[in-house]
């Protein structure tokens, strides 16, 4: 067995313990009686190891195909966000340890499961690294990105607890709406894996040639019926859909595409379950966190992004413009995802201001984490995908 099958193998068992981990947290939530607190305390303790036993898992798998490599693997979509996965759950680990809150296991470890879920859709063989990526500050710089995001992550979830616990479901409020369109969100990963699950298992496969930004011509292939065309886009594969719409050369239509697809089966998702639990997908959340003390999440939420906020500065923002340096000769260029970056650390210094300076606490800031994560998830999700710049190949 080579280093490489090992590593998708460790990764898989680390998903799977994740999994069950998320259930024993689950059963972990403590009530009135002592005879269930005990129990409460027995499942946390068991919890905690199995996630321990899962983070290790993936830890073997990020250390074994860094070394089959030859480079940190942090390069591509796959890598990228499998390894953002790894950082939260060490972020929750580190968390618990601390504040011994189990509902934090049955939040963030779902959350870890969507973004694996969602690493695990992109192709994962190993292809060499292009010139710009071929710097000791791949390892650098993306990393220290990553935990940084990961901690800001942990933060979300401690608001998302908040708020499960605060804002009453019944009631028709702009807060339970926006609670709920959050949790529509993350079905909407779900609806991305469902799609590239079905797609691939029917086979679909279309080739089109289109002219990028530079003016040349290149071959893109849809692994989704193409909604989108890139520009100036010539078929080459025929009996298969033809675009409803030609995009210019800045929008990645192929990518796009996924999006869509993305979107329309999360939504159909959504409705199943709304149909079959007859209720909100937060309130089906609620009686999981209804004893938690929502001045701790408060606190772990704040807490959080106090760490969390110099080490997204220094990966996200210093070691970048260092590393852009190195590549392109400049520090700044108005890349799409270096003003996602900006705007993410500018959200997050503006979250410290009114914290320390207004007093913004409890739901306000609750809110705040919650946006804040959605942030990066958009950088993640939709800059990678669907716009065109030099981090393009990620």
């Amino acid at each position: 067995m080579s280093l490489i099958d090992l590593s998708g193998y460790l990764l898989y068992a680390a998903f799977i313990s994740y999994l069950v981990g998320t259930f024993l947290f689950a059963g972990a939530i403590k009530v009135k009686n002592d005879t269930a607190a005990a129990r409460a305390d027995k499942y946390g303790k068991i919890a905690l190891v199995v996630t321990i036993i899962g983070f290790v898992a993936q830890l073997g798998y990020f250390i074994t195909r860094w070394v089959y490599t030859g480079h940190a693997p942090v390069s591509n979509m796959f890598e990228f966000t499998t390894a953002f996965g790894m950082f939260i759950v060490l972020s929750f680990i580190v968390i618990y340890f601390t504040y011994k809150v189990a509902a934090l296991g049955v939040v963030a470890l779902p959350i870890a499961l969507l973004i694996i879920a969602y690493a695990s859709m992109f192709p994962t063989e190993v292809s060499p690294l292009v010139p710009s990526l071929q710097s000791h500050w791949l390892t650098i710089h993306v990393t220290t990105a990553a935990l940084g995001q990961s901690i800001f992550g942990i933060s979300a979830v401690a608001g998302l607890i908040y708020l499960l616990r605060n804002v009453n479901m019944d009631e028709r409020s702009k807060e339970s709406f926006w609670l709920e369109t959050v949790m529509f969100c993350c079905v909407l990963v779900v609806g991305f894996v469902a799609a590239t699950v079905i797609f691939n298992a029917v086979g679909y496969e279309a080739k089109y040639e289109y002219v990028d930004t530079l003016d040349q011509v290149n071959t893109s292939t849809y692994l989704m019926p193409a909604v989108f065309g890139m520009n100036e886009y010539v078929e080459l594969t025929e009996d298969r859909m033809t675009p409803l719409f030609e995009l210019p050369a800045l929008i990645d239509a192929r990518k796009l595409t996924t999006v869509f697809w993305s979107v329309l089966f999360g939504t159909i998702i959504y409705i199943l379950i709304r149909l079959i639990f007859r209720r909100k997908i937060a309130k089906m959340f609620q009686p999981l966190v209804k004893r938690v003390n929502s001045t701790l999440m408060d606190e772990i939420a704040y807490r959080s992004i106090l760490i969390a906020f110099p080490i997204f500065t220094l990966g996200a923002l210093i070691f970048a413009m260092i590393w852009a340096q190195e590549a392109w000769g400049r520090f700044w260029g108005w890349d799409p995802k270096e003003v996602w970056a900006l705007i993410t650390w500018l959200f997050y210094a503006a979250f410290l201001h009114l914290r320390l300076s207004k007093g913004w606490e409890g739901r306000k800031s609750a809110w705040l984490t919650v946006i804040g994560f959605l942030i990066i998830l958009f950088n993640l999700v939709v800059v990678n995908l669907v716009i065109a710049g030099l981090h393009s190949y990620a």
